[in-house]
């Protein structure tokens, strides 16, 4: 070695190696503190698809995520302006230590596998306006995690096993268009006759039964399942409606089966029980489709109202705890063609995470292998009146706890996670 540059060479090691040594880990807070919370998850999902892991530190200062030390994921968080701090070894054993206190309603839980999402969307045939403000859509774009996008030609030909991460768009199963003309256009209305005639379907609302039926076969097979809206209101309206005509004239030419309520079997559904159809309000007016809709009858809920999430165990019940990590607890209404689930409507099994005076706002379930989470509401930042098919600008809501929820949910799959004890 050149004796010039060796001491030069030791005068760097021992300059340098202290910081090699201590910067092990980065803590990705997620308390008031943080500078972006919805970027942040897309930093735990890019970590994740690097193949390394990420540490969900449940109920630790807002459900605060540890990664692997490495420059490109300081550097990443740098870019994308999530705030985080480079700690030691020493630092992280303490917090790891500090989480497993069982005096302390909290824990650490691995993700390891980035899942793979697809997002169940019209955007897949034709120009589906609407959808710009799909919040899942809208969220996953935004905090950089990718995705796929499938219809329902996709499901039809059994393509779901091939992914880990089903959201279902504002989708009407039920066949009845949205029951809003302003909910869908004529090509959007095309593209689906289209598709039902190629699979021999005389009806749109048969294939979108066939359709519901398949997205449920993946959930038993071990899928993980988030709707939203009137996506979760119609897809278990559909299974209940399994061989009843439920769709009026005006949306497919021939009248309902005047019986089409006695006969619903609610043995079918995933959620919902005991609820009560909604009749042909006419396609040019807006509609509901049941009452499991709480704001059926007197519109969308009041503003100035919120909605509070419970306070799970992150050590016996470590899914919903999961799924409720946030800054805030209690959180802004919103509105939506589903605002909202009516709390008798909502089947006992089925788990609340988070509810208003007088609806359900935020479930969860398991079915088979797989768990589902539904979701009350179109956008948890959106406008009211004509102006919700604005697309909300989330550089303006980085904090959102609304759409935090959302993001809990896509990084749901990647954890080791625990059965619930309780």
């Amino acid at each position: 070695m050149n004796r010039t540059f060796a001491p030069v060479l030791l005068c760097f090691l021992l300059l340098f190696s202290p910081v090699l040594s201590w910067a092990r880990s980065i803590l990705i807070p997620m308390d008031e503190q943080q500078a972006n919370h919805l970027k942040a998850y897309g930093i735990a999902y890019a970590v994740l698809k690097a193949d390394a892991e990420v540490e969900w530190l449940l109920n630790y200062r807002g459900g605060s995520f540890m990664l692997p030390y490495t420059i490109s994921f300081d550097t990443e968080c740098r870019v994308r302006g999530v705030t985080s701090v480079v700690i030691s070894d020493a630092e992280a054993a303490q917090i790891r230590q500090q989480l497993a206190n069982p005096d302390l309603n909290a824990d650490a839980v691995k993700l390891v596998k980035a899942a793979k999402i697809v997002v169940y969307s019209p955007i897949k045939v034709s120009t589906a306006e609407f959808e710009n403000t799909d919040a899942v859509l809208m969220v996953l774009n935004y905090a950089e995690i990718p995705y796929e996008v499938v219809y329902d030609e996709e499901i039809l030909k059994s393509d779901l096993p091939k992914y880990d991460w089903l959201h279902l768009h504002h989708e009407d199963f039920t066949g009845q268009f949205g029951r809003n003309l302003h909910r869908m256009s004529a090509e959007d209305i095309k593209a689906q006759e289209t598709i039902a005639g190629k699979y021999g379907y005389s009806k749109v609302s048969q294939m979108k039964l066939a359709v519901a039926k398949k997205i449920k076969e993946f959930l038993a097979g071990g899928g993980y399942l988030f709707a939203m809206c009137a996506g979760a209101e119609t897809f278990d309206i559909a299974l209940a409606a399994e061989g009843v005509d439920i769709v009026g004239s005006s949306f497919d030419g021939d009248g309902a089966d005047p019986d089409a309520q006695s006969k619903l079997d609610f043995s079918k559904t995933v959620a919902f029980y005991s609820f009560n159809l909604e009749g042909d309000g006419g396609y040019r007016g807006f509609s509901s489709f049941s009452d499991i809709n709480s704001a059926v009858g007197r519109g969308y809920d009041q503003p100035g109202t919120f909605f509070e999430l419970f306070n799970f165990s992150a050590k016996w019940d470590v899914i919903p705890a999961m799924l409720t990590q946030n800054h805030q607890t209690i959180i802004k209404e919103f509105f939506g063609q589903t605002t909202a689930f009516r709390k008798g409507a909502v089947k006992p099994n089925v788990l609340v995470m988070g509810e208003g005076k007088t609806s359900d706002r935020y479930l969860y379930g398991e079915l088979g292998r797989g768990q589902w989470t539904f979701y009350g509401g179109h956008d948890p930042e959106g406008m009211r009146g004509n102006n919700f098919r604005t697309p909300t600008d989330l550089n303006l809501h980085p904090h959102s706890p609304g759409y935090r929820l959302i993001l809990n949910n896509v990084l749901f799959p990647s954890a080791r996670k625990k059965k619930r004890k309780t």
